[in-house]
């Protein structure tokens, strides 16, 4: 997958920017022109034209005003959207869909043979190809009509010779979800798709887009009736500087009345999975995976149903910290600030969560309104999270969390999928009907390293690692 570094990800953000601006200026007056602004008549083309290319920022510019592209005829004007998305009092259903005219309609996966092939005389591509796609004169030929697309010849050559080429956002896809349609671009089937974001992360052309809430945020913060909450993850650690008390009061400042640590929530999630493991394996269970990861639950009620009887019951952190602020404050407008996309589909099921923003949309709002988290006067968390749940956006953080509460209440042994994939799938599959012996607690993150490398941050992920370790070192450790 690409790294938050690339000119993709910086064109999603420059048009996220751009949008907001339009809307805090004079309520998208000027709405139809944003794509002419964002690229100027001397833009270099990158996709055949500049025509082609306006027309895809404008299909992302939709959805930023929180449009599905996928949805909406090319020949939209983004003016003809702007009525209802300033009316409306609920954001639309959350989607990852494909913007068509940015789809390069990527050749399907196949292993090519490279000018590093020596036609040597072992030829272990040819003998161990099961299906004889192989021939070799000078170089190594496959018959692509023949291939099965095994990679056998790939992991045999000696010169790393066969390159093996792959259709991105299907290759990182863990489900499945992806797939061409006839005319070779791609399509993202609603019903398999479980909002993780790594076909968005894994695209190099953009063409991957999601749905955002940024302007019923925007809304909410001017409307005078209104107060606001932002509710920041743990993995908030490095994503706009290293001083989270700076950040803490941009997003005062950004309109927000208050601002709480989802880690606090992360506490009682904390408490709860441990009360709720001790009683599991004194009832005999096999084991027990987490729960707070929404694209890990959305594959287990989309893809592995018999998996649903082992995961913990509990509730996320954004469930627990939103419970709080509404008990306190049922009249304020609740939003959750974090990495991660699929929390969208868990906010959609939670009344008491009424917006999502990802790390970049904030950082989109932040950059809108001119306001410059390092020049901020700190300030902080009203009340104070510890060292575990602050440890919970990396892997192993959550099952490291519970253990620190089970204690020598009950026999834990962990264990860490680190990322969901194809093979995760299969295993926690295999997991549901024919139950582990070496360990009895599984905890489930989808993106690799844990929530650090979600799709909605803009921090590089080792260093928004190392600068969470440093947090947690500050931190006090949860009471047993």
């Amino acid at each position: 997958m690409l790294t938050p570094k690339n000119n993709a990800a910086f064109m999603r953000l420059t048009v996220l920017t751009a949008v907001a601006k339009c809307f805090m200026q004079n309520n998208f007056a000027d709405i139809d022109n944003l794509p002419n602004q964002i690229l100027p008549d001397d833009t270099p083309a990158k996709r055949g034209s500049l025509g082609r290319d306006r027309l895809v920022v404008k299909m992302q510019c939709a959805a930023a005003m929180g449009y599905t592209p996928a949805f909406l005829p090319s020949d939209t004007k983004l003016s003809e959207l702007v009525n209802e998305t300033l009316a409306r009092t609920a954001p639309q259903k959350a989607t990852v869909s494909v913007i068509r005219e940015a789809c390069n309609g990527c050749k399907s996966k196949c292993y090519i043979v490279s000018d590093q092939c020596q036609g040597c005389y072992a030829r272990p591509c040819e003998v161990n190809c099961p299906k004889k796609a192989i021939t070799v004169e000078n170089q190594a030929h496959i018959n692509q009509d023949v291939c099965i697309k095994c990679g056998i010849c790939y992991s045999n050559c000696p010169y790393g010779a066969i390159h093996k080429a792959v259709v991105p956002c299907e290759d990182a896809c863990p489900v499945g979800a992806l797939s061409k349609e006839s005319d070779g671009r791609e399509f993202i089937d609603q019903d398999k798709c479980i909002s993780c974001g790594k076909c968005l992360l894994s695209c190099p052309f953009g063409a991957i887009a999601h749905n955002s809430q940024i302007i019923d945020v925007l809304n909410a913060i001017k409307n005078p009736n209104k107060k606001t909450v932002a509710m920041l993850a743990p993995a908030v650690i490095g994503q706009f500087g290293n001083d989270l008390g700076k950040v803490i009061a941009a997003f005062k400042k950004l309109g927000f009345d208050e601002v709480v640590e989802v880690a606090q929530g992360a506490d009682v999630t904390t408490r709860n999975e441990a009360a709720e493991f001790i009683e599991r394996m004194e009832e005999g269970a096999k084991f027990m995976t987490t729960s707070c990861c929404p694209a890990w639950i959305a594959a287990t009620e989309k893809h592995i149903p018999e998996i649903k009887p082992f995961v913990s019951n509990t509730g996320s952190p954004m469930y627990y910290i939103a419970e709080i602020v509404k008990k306190d404050h049922p009249e304020y407008h609740t939003v959750f600030v974090g990495p991660c996309l699929a929390k969208r589909l868990e906010a959609e099921k939670n009344p008491n969560v009424d917006n999502v923003l990802v790390f970049e949309e904030a950082t989109a709002l932040l950059d809108a309104a001119s306001i410059k988290v390092a020049e901020m006067e700190a300030d902080k968390f009203a009340v104070e999270s510890s060292a575990q749940g602050r440890r919970y956006p990396l892997s192993g953080g959550v099952a490291g969390a519970v253990e620190f509460v089970v204690g020598d209440k009950a026999l834990y042994r962990p264990e860490a999928i680190n990322g969901l994939n194809a093979d995760a799938i299969k295993k926690l599959k295999r997991y549901a009907t024919n139950p582990p012996a070496d360990f009895n607690m599984i905890e489930v993150m989808c993106c690799e390293g844990g929530c650090i490398a979600g799709p909605g941050t803009t921090c590089m992920a080792k260093k928004a690692a190392v600068m969470v370790e440093n947090y947690v070192k500050t931190s006090a450790d949860i009471e047993k």
